[in-house]
């Protein structure tokens, strides 16, 4: 028997499978929609709605990250006035791009007393934040004390 593209488009659709999944199981089962049915189910080939079949865990791992990065917020402060808030996402992106600038930045931020927080969704405080909080402190000292070097000389 021959196996024709309608049936392995209605198998595709029925199953989310791909195509050569589907075309493989219509040729086991002699191109019974059924049996081929059966056949991918207990290969657990058949894959729930809305999950293309070409849909690796990979890219469901990446499209994850990039949720929860948009979701956290990296925002720099200086007292109660907020000089930057951006998503994590963009702040990796622009970090990529201009890495440079973004060093630089970061250190100029620290030595003029700028907070710089990343905070989630629940606005719940992250260890990533101690660690900022310390850094601030040691350019905050170094500073203080080039400031005052400068004025005795």
């Amino acid at each position: 028997m021959t196996i024709n593209l309608e049936q392995i488009d209605e198998l595709r659709k029925r199953a989310n499978v791909s195509y050569e999944d589907a075309k493989n199981a219509l040729e086991q089962n002699e191109g019974d929609l059924i049996a081929a049915l059966v056949f991918l189910e207990k290969q657990n080939k058949i894959k729930p709605e809305g999950t293309p079949s070409s849909e690796s865990k990979f890219f469901k791992s990446v499209k994850k990250l990039i949720k929860k990065g948009n979701e956290t917020k990296l925002i720099v402060k200086k007292d109660d006035a907020v000089v930057l808030n951006i998503c994590v996402t963009l702040g990796i992106v622009v970090t990529v791009v201009a890495t440079p600038v973004v060093i630089i930045g970061t250190i100029l931020a620290l030595a003029t007393n700028h907070k710089i927080r990343i905070q989630k969704k629940n606005s719940e405080d992250l260890e990533v934040n101690k660690v900022f909080d310390k850094m601030s402190l040691v350019v905050n000292k170094v500073t203080t004390k080039f400031k005052e070097e400068m004025k005795t000389e």
